[in-house]
């Protein structure tokens, strides 16, 4: 019966981090803009990544494989945001402007 619900919890985690994977996806190739595709790219790859990486530690069966994969979400949530917001902010400070459609640029210097 265990075998059965880990089995099923694996195939949830693996379908959802699969979409998620899917949605930044088509994120980077649908948003207008180097920003907007830079967001999509890093939360819903972050999280699809993760769920992808949860997956497979419950897969193993092993406590070292887990938490090593457990080390990797948490290396992946630290270091994914904060990469996409320095790529942001040198692409702002070299010039890329924001399309027409965006509302505010907070990090327009006036």
């Amino acid at each position: 019966m265990m075998d059965y619900v880990a089995a099923i919890v694996v195939a949830l985690l693996l379908l959802s981090g699969a979409l998620f994977a899917l949605v930044a996806a088509i994120g980077i190739v649908r948003l207008p803009d180097l920003y907007t595709r830079m967001h999509a790219a890093s939360k819903a790859g972050t999280v699809g990544s993760g769920l992808l990486l949860f997956a497979a530690g419950i897969e193993s069966g092993e406590i070292a494989v887990f938490a090593r994969a457990l080390a990797g979400f948490v290396f992946f949530i630290l270091t994914a945001p904060l990469a996409a917001h320095l790529l942001a902010r040198a692409a702002h400070k070299t010039g890329y402007r924001l399309l027409p459609p965006s509302v505010r640029d907070d990090l327009l210097e006036r």
